[in-house]
C-alpha cells in the first residue's frame, strides 16, 4: 500500500517536521553535486558501519579516521542514495510526520525522532555486527515517527493506492491496519534476513526497531489525553 494522505489534521504548524525534511532534501542535493568517489567516501563517512562500531580494533587507525565512529547514528539519518529513496521516506515523513509534532510539541519531536532514529540504527548494528556496509536514511527515525501515530491516532484513517496488476485503486485504510501490516511486514522480512551476509539491501532491524522504540517513546513523552479523528 502507497499512503496519499491520513485524515488526523494537526493544530499547529510542523515547523520542526518541516526542517527534517528540507535537512534531508538540503544533505541529497548537496550528494549529487558529488562525484561518484566522492559521494562513496561521503557515505563511508557518515554512514552507519556496524562492525567499525563493534569492533573498531579490527580496523587500522587511518580507515577509522575515515569514518565518523557513534556519530554516524545521528548523520546517516540525513544521507540518502537516490532519489526513489529519499521521497519514499520525505512522503511517509511529511504524512504522518505532522500529527506526531502536534501531539509532542516541537522541541520534543524533535528529540523524539533523533532518539528514534538513533534506536533503529542501534537496532541494525546488534542485528548485522558484521557488516562493513555503510547504512544510511532516514527510515529508521521515520518508522519512530509511525509507532508513535500507531499509538497515538488509532482510529485515523490513510487514504491509500493499493497496487493490483496494472490497476491503483485508492482505498481509504483505518491507519492502525495499515501502519500493522507495514510493522508485519518488516518483521517477516527482518526474520527472514537473520544469518544472512548484508551485503546492500533494506536494513529491515532498523525500521523494526525505530517503530517499536517510536511506540515506547511516545507513551513516555507525550501530552495530554490521546483522541484522534
Amino acid at each position: 500500500m502507497i499512503p496519499i494522505r491520513d485524515t488526523q489534521r494537526s493544530r499547529r504548524r510542523p515547523f520542526v517536521n518541516w526542517l527534517f525534511i528540507a535537512l534531508n532534501l538540503g544533505v541529497f542535493l548537496y550528494e549529487i553535486t558529488l562525484t561518484q568517489r566522492g559521494l562513496n567516501a561521503f557515505t563511508v563517512k557518515y554512514g552507519v558501519i556496524p562492525r567499525v562500531l563493534i569492533s573498531p580494533g579490527d580496523f587500522p587507525s587511518e580507515v577509522l579516521l575515515m569514518t565518523s565512529g557513534w556519530f554516524s547514528l545521528i548523520s546517516s539519518l540525513f544521507i540518502h542514495v537516490g532519489w526513489v529513496h529519499l521521497l519514499g521516506n520525505l512522503m511517509y515523513l511529511f504524512i504522518f510526520g505532522d500529527n506526531v509534532e502536534d501531539r509532542l510539541g516541537h522541541g520534543r519531536y524533535a528529540v523524539f525522532y533523533l532518539s528514534s532514529g538513533i534506536i533503529a540504527s542501534l537496532a541494525h548494528v546488534f542485528s548485522s555486527p558484521s557488516s562493513t556496509v555503510p547504512t544510511v536514511g532516514a527510515s529508521g527515525a521515520i518508522a519512530g515517527v509511525l509507532g508513535a501515530y500507531f499509538v497515538m491516532f488509532p482510529r485515523a484513517r490513510v487514504l491509500a493506492l493499493i497496487p493490483i496488476g496494472f490497476f491503483l485503486p485508492m482505498v481509504e485504510v483505518p491507519s492502525i491496519v495499515f501502519l500493522f501490516l507495514w510493522f508485519i511486514t518488516n518483521l517477516f522480512s527482518g526474520v527472514a534476513s537473520l544469518g544472512v551476509s548484508a551485503q546492500g539491501g533494506v536494513a529491515w532491524w532498523a525500521h523494526i526497531g525505530g517503530f517499536v522504540a517510536g511506540m515506547l517513546l511516545s507513551i513516555v513523552m507525550r501530552r495530554g489525553r490521546i483522541t484522534s479523528a
